[in-house]
């Protein structure tokens, strides 16, 4: 599941760091259900644990997140 910090729909170009879990790989920006999915080309985004995937057009960050993360809720 995408975790943001506005609380707000997810849109690409607007938020600047997403946390992704296993279960969302492969990630690629923008996202395909955010509101602006055609704003620029879709690039997929290496992650692995522990390190982050910056996008090439928008700058959007990608991290992924452990599972211990997400089991807590």
């Amino acid at each position: 599941m995408i975790q943001q910090s506005s609380g707000q729909k997810p849109t690409s170009n607007m938020e600047r760091r997403y946390i992704v879990s296993e279960k969302d790989l492969p990630v690629s920006c923008p996202l395909p259900w955010t509101v602006r999915w055609n704003s620029h080309p879709r690039v997929y985004l290496p992650l692995k644990l522990g390190t982050n995937a910056t996008c090439p057009y928008c700058g959007a960050v990608f991290s992924l997140a452990s599972g211990d993360q997400h089991n807590n809720g």
